[in-house]
């Protein structure tokens, strides 16, 4: 899987602010590709011919995963399993939310 995002206010490389540690979602922000919206951050990867985008909700605690069609392919986005998100990506999230203070166990909460 690789990064498929734009460098938008987070971009890739953001030096840690220190806010981290007190905010998950500024410790999300930190991590190359995540950007944050309100109470939750989304990143989006595509490997292959798969793109997905990832969102993490502060408020409940959990975490979504979509698939997302191909840009030509005019579909929206729809919710997947994870038991049908390839094993690198989840650890890459799990990774990531571990980075930035979050307890990675939230990623295996069932909605």
């Amino acid at each position: 899987m690789t990064d498929d995002t734009d460098a938008g206010e987070n971009a890739p490389g953001q030096p840690a602010t220190g806010d981290e540690e007190s905010d998950p979602l500024a410790g999300l922000a930190a991590q190359e590709g995540w950007h944050v919206d309100g109470s939750a951050a989304r990143v989006h990867y595509s490997g292959g011919s798969d793109r997905y985008s990832i969102e993490y909700y502060a408020p409940s605690e959990c975490t979504l995963y979509w698939k997302v069609p191909p840009e030509e392919a005019g579909e929206t986005a729809v919710p997947v399993g994870r038991d049908t998100v390839p094993g690198p990506l989840r650890e890459r999230v799990q990774e990531d939310l571990a980075t930035a203070g979050i307890d990675p166990a939230v990623d295996e909460r069932s909605l």
